[in-house]
């Protein structure tokens, strides 16, 4: 597997994801299957673990879980959260992105298949702004824990979080645990899942770091796993936003008088650096198999 680390698109010291290429990988032990343009059924090797159909009108997805899902990865000890220190910064993000990459790329039940993934510490659904800019109060509102049916009105609750089995209540002794944990400022980040077929995320793992950080009132640290833009793709895009800087910069150097001429050009500096970052760590639709 192949890494890259991407720091913020204006800011060069802060990282802002990791980017990942897997080449001949099998097929993924958790895939969603889909048929008849509407049915989705997201399994877990032999096992399915969620169930949903798309509304004819595409105003939304109903859904079902099972109690089928595993976690594709181990638990974490206590010992190792503490041996990860200077807990929410960029550089603790950056160590526990390449510990969860090693992690999925060995397990035989994670959604990791060939082709380019990123590992972000980025939101979509929040003007992709990063996850720990998402105040606790958020996360709750963003948690879609009805069990084990629910429904996403994808014009009201797009960019949810999407358990992939019950939450676990707030004085389970495990969440307890890791209560204590959020109030020393160690806790693990969970691990999110961007599911284009619910357009939200799910949660891959980390269920009860998370009910432990919000009964805490305190922002969940979180990364999130999603596809990456092809590079023919990220080609495409490249070639499109050089050829409208490039024409930007044509339309400045005329001699005809422009107002704030320095400022119009780091904006289209600045807009440019915008848009190959994006390019780099946007989201790809997920991919699925044929059910």
């Amino acid at each position: 597997m192949r890494r890259t680390n991407l720091t913020g698109a204006t800011d060069s010291e802060s990282w802002d994801s990791l980017d990942l290429e897997l080449q001949h990988a099998a097929e993924p032990g958790l895939r969603p299957e889909a048929a008849n343009g509407n049915r989705i059924v997201l399994s877990q090797g032999p096992d399915a673990v969620l169930f949903a159909k798309i509304d004819d009108d595409r105003g939304g997805v109903k859904y079902s879980r099972t109690e089928n899902y595993r976690s594709p990865l181990a638990p974490l000890r206590a010992a190792e959260a503490r041996a990860v220190t200077e807990p929410g910064q960029p550089s603790w993000y950056a160590r526990r992105a390449h510990r969860l990459a090693d992690a999925l790329e060995a397990s035989p039940i994670g959604p990791f298949h060939e082709g380019r993934w990123a590992l972000s510490r980025r939101l979509a659904g929040e003007g992709a702004s990063r996850t720990e800019g998402v105040s606790a109060g958020r996360w709750r509102s963003l948690l879609l824990d009805d069990h084990p049916d629910g429904y996403i009105d994808w014009f009201t609750g797009s960019w949810g979080v999407v358990p992939l089995r019950q939450m676990s209540p707030p004085d389970n002794g495990r969440v307890k645990a890791y209560r204590k944990q959020a109030r020393e400022g160690i806790l693990p980040p969970a691990l999110l899942w961007w599911f284009s077929g619910l357009n939200c995320y799910v949660i891959l793992d980390g269920h009860d770091r998370l009910v432990a950080a919000i009964a805490e009132n305190r922002k969940p640290a979180v990364l999130v796993l999603s596809r990456a833009p092809s590079e023919e793709q990220t080609k495409t895009g490249t070639d499109r936003a050089l050829s409208t800087y490039h024409l930007t910069m044509s339309l400045l150097a005329d001699p005809h008088p422009v107002t704030d001429h320095q400022g119009s050009t780091r904006a289209a500096s600045h807009l440019l650096a915008t848009q190959l970052h994006k390019l780099k760590v946007d989201y790809a639709p997920t991919r699925a198999w044929p059910m």
